[in-house]
């Protein structure tokens, strides 16, 4: 049977009783959102690779440890990790994360919002329809600002920002809604055109 094919579960279990590999498949499986979850919060491309290599790190030795509970999700666990990691990293420099987004290769995923919907558009209307968005996202508290772009531009269930922040899935729901809420007063507010 193909590695791919197996469930998270069935690969720990193999990776428990020595196969490597089953750990492979497991880092390969999951790495792009650990990773883009790492980099979301850090922003710096160096230190979220440093820090993603931290989390597997953690997490297999935890996994050795005996300290993996079986009846949650494996990524999201994982995921709840490379939280944690952040900010710890966040306290031990007395920073606070940095909420502003940018893709793994550096550039703003603002950039691309929009840019194949209309064809139409120059440049320079498209970028002014991202700054549009980003300072009405900065209007947001940061808790509503977080679950937008971890559930729309990041691509996370509501499951998974839930586990990443550590919070409910109702609370992950609520924080959503009162996003959508205060985006559209704000709009209605400064008659705000973002599209």
């Amino acid at each position: 049977m193909n590695a791919q094919s197996l469930s998270d579960q069935v690969l720990l279990q193999q990776y428990l009783e020595g196969d490597e590999a089953a750990l492979n498949t497991l880092i390969s499986r999951h790495k792009n959102k650990v990773y883009t979850s790492i980099y979301v919060m850090v922003r710096d491309q160096y230190l979220a690779e440093d820090m993603f290599q931290d989390v597997f790190i953690k997490a297999i030795n935890r996994l050795r440890d005996g300290k993996y509970n079986e009846e949650g999700k494996f990524s999201a666990w994982l995921m709840r990790i490379a939280h944690n990691h952040c900010m710890d990293y966040f306290r031990k420099v007395k920073i606070t994360p940095n909420r502003k987004v940018t893709n793994s290769t550096g550039e703003d995923i603002f950039k691309y919002i929009g840019e194949y919907d209309v064809p139409s558009e120059t440049h320079y209307e498209l970028e002014s329809k991202e700054g549009k968005l980003k300072l009405l996202l900065d209007q947001l508290h940061p808790d509503q600002r977080e679950v937008i772009i971890l559930r729309h531009f990041c691509n996370f269930t509501f499951k998974e920002v839930a586990d990443y922040t550590n919070v409910s899935v109702n609370t992950s729901l609520g924080r959503m809604r009162y996003a959508l809420i205060n985006l559209r007063k704000i709009i209605k507010e400064q008659k705000a055109e973002v599209y």
